[in-house]
């Protein structure tokens, strides 16, 4: 069940206002419109997922769910970060850094994946690479075992194309909408 790493859009003849091609990732390298095409599927094939994003080791969001943040949707630039995706970010870099921290003390080896199931939601950790990672926020009624295979799928299509030079281009990309 793996899908081809190619972008709607990217084939030749195709023809898309300005405005069009900014939001499907004009001026991004392929591999970031990749990533980009490959987070929109994974929100719309896993049901009950509420936010995802992908953030570097430093805790800066590279990729998120949120449409206003990977597009010059309606955004306020006078603020700061705002939104679940931003807020998710957040969350899962310092989840992410006590799970490390905790392997370590343990004596545990790399963290894979955490899952924290709430009342009325849950949250996943998942590694990809070099440190960054992936959170997905997620309705309280959602298949865990879904959820988790499908980010397994995008770790795994993802992670061997998030190099330093990709991870610098999507930092650009949201800091540019800000």
């Amino acid at each position: 069940m793996t899908a081809p790493m190619r972008s709607p859009g990217s084939s030749a003849g195709s023809s898309k206002s300005a405005t069009g091609e900014r939001a499907a990732g004009f001026g991004l390298s392929s591999e970031a419109r990749n990533l980009h095409w490959l987070l929109t599927n994974l929100v719309e094939e896993v049901p009950g997922l509420l936010s995802v994003a992908v953030v570097s080791s430093d805790g800066l969001l590279l990729l998120s769910s949120d449409p206003a943040r990977n597009n010059e949707q309606a955004v306020d630039n006078s603020s700061g970060p705002r939104g679940s995706s931003a807020d998710l970010a957040t969350i899962v870099s310092g989840l992410g850094s006590l799970c490390i921290g905790a392997g370590k003390l343990m004596d545990a080896g790399a963290v894979k994946q955490t899952v924290v199931a709430m009342e009325e939601g849950s949250l996943f950790v998942m590694s990809i690479s070099d440190g960054s990672l992936l959170g997905v926020h997620a309705t309280p009624d959602c298949d865990m075992s879904v959820v988790a295979y499908h980010m397994a799928l995008f770790v795994g299509r993802a992670g061997h194309v998030l190099t330093p030079e990709l991870r610098s281009e999507l930092r650009q990309s949201m800091e540019s909408v800000r």
